[in-house]
């Protein structure tokens, strides 16, 4: 075996080695980042509606902490290109921590202002629970991306329906302190984030992304013919310019169309049931199977996204979120059950799409502008939510919430021609 074979082989076992210690701790920081993405989704809402005193503008906390979560998202995807993952999420989880309190501290005193400004800050905990995949998958094989993504994301379940389930007791808590109800997930929020901020920041060592940029540069070096020393190949510039091609572009269309649609009907769902008398524990039961599909089915679609491919998944993301947009149009706003069954679809469409989009966009990255190219996709992303987020309470609030879903749904269907792009190379090289 030659001194190249050498170095390569102890680099495959490292690279091997390292992803299991990786994904251990990116799902210990999961598990803590979901109890605090699910605050913001059960109550922001509600809260803002308190406060402000506007039904129109019900949708402007999604809107806001979405449009903070893009900030997040851009920021956390340059740090994390020029530092690495760990500095870069630990920030950003950080950062959302921070928000939470400050949302806290608006509802306390009762301040329009403030609760707009900590709910931009408080995106940062979203934008970085979601790039928080991407850690899991710098050190997998390309034929395991799927599956290691879908294991960052099924460790946000726990903390995720957790937190929609424990309104009611942090209501009683927030009421105790003399705060609002509607303020008290944010106190779990923010617990929950700054804790995973902490295990990643202490605990994501050595850093992925930053292994894998060597590892590739070792593996370029051992295949040139006078590689003498491959061991101490240098790592690819971080700042080298990130190309976009197809598959990206593909990628990031299936995220965005599907993060659009999932977020303007998820928001107004909680509005809609207190609008028809539902208690806050039901809005809780709701909005925590929601998440729940939005992340527990991840182990099957990684796996299916792996065996079956990246786009017949983008395919089934579609169309399930087409049944949820009409489940939920033709729901009877009592209707506890087929609003659970509209939630569950809208979540599962939701996870088909981000994850078959991720492996999409992984694929058509390399390590040394990975980061920077992820972190622009999900400031698009998070743009695109925003968008849906701040219109979604503007249409619930002038045809009603049937519709509202129903537009949702015809929206996600987009991605079928979107898909038949990306297609069409393949079907023309095949005929």
């Amino acid at each position: 075996m030659t001194s190249a074979d050498q170095v390569l082989a102890a680099d495959e076992e490292l690279r091997r080695r390292v992803q299991r210690r990786t994904l251990a701790v990116v799902v210990a920081s999961q598990v803590l980042g979901g109890a605090g993405l699910a605050a913001g989704v059960t109550v922001g809402a509600l809260l803002a509606q308190q406060l402000v005193g506007a039904d129109s503008l019900a949708g402007l906390p999604a809107a806001l902490f979405t449009l903070g979560s893009a900030a997040a998202a851009f920021l956390v995807g340059r740090v994390s290109q020029r530092r690495g993952r760990r500095v870069g999420l630990g920030l950003g989880f950080c950062a959302g921590g921070l928000g939470a309190l400050g949302v806290v501290g608006a509802a306390a005193v009762g301040s329009v202002p403030l609760l707009f400004v900590a709910l931009l800050v408080y995106g940062a905990g979203t934008a970085t629970n979601l790039q928080a995949r991407y850690a899991g998958s710098d050190l997998a094989a390309p034929s395991a991306r799927g599956t290691a993504v879908s294991v960052a994301l099924v460790s946000t379940t726990l903390g995720a329906v957790a937190g929609p389930n424990l309104v009611a007791p942090m209501g009683s808590l927030a009421v105790a302190l003399g705060i609002p109800a509607l303020a008290g997930p944010f106190l779990l929020a923010a617990v929950a984030y700054l804790a995973a901020g902490l295990v990643l920041s202490l605990l994501l060592r050595p850093d992925p992304l930053l292994l894998a940029r060597r590892l590739a540069a070792d593996a370029e070096a051992a295949a040139k013919p006078d590689a003498a020393n491959p061991g101490t190949a240098k790592e690819a510039p971080a700042t080298e310019p990130a190309p976009i091609g197809r598959g990206a572009i593909v990628g990031a269309a299936v995220m965005i169309l599907t993060q659009i649609a999932m977020v303007a009907i998820m928001t107004m769902t909680p509005v809609e049931m207190r609008a028809h008398h539902h208690d806050l524990s039901e809005v809780g039961v709701v909005i925590g199977i929601h998440i729940a599909a939005m992340y527990l089915p991840s182990p099957l679609t990684g796996l299916l996204v792996d065996r079956v491919g990246r786009i017949p998944m983008a395919v089934a993301a579609a169309v399930t979120l087409l049944a949820a947009g009409i489940v939920g149009a033709v729901a009877p706003a009592d209707s506890l059950g087929l609003l659970v069954l509209a939630l569950a679809l809208l979540g599962l469409g939701w996870n088909f799409g981000l994850i078959s989009g991720t492996a999409l966009v992984v694929d058509a990255t390399t390590p040394a502008n990975r980061a920077r190219t992820q972190g622009t996709i999900d400031v698009l992303i998070a743009l695109a939510g925003a968008g849906g987020g701040a219109m979604s309470g503007v249409v619930m609030a002038s045809a009603g919430y049937a519709l509202l879903s129903i537009a949702g749904g015809l929206l996600s269907a987009l991605l079928v021609p979107v898909v038949f792009w990306a297609m069409r190379p393949r079907a023309a090289a095949q005929a």
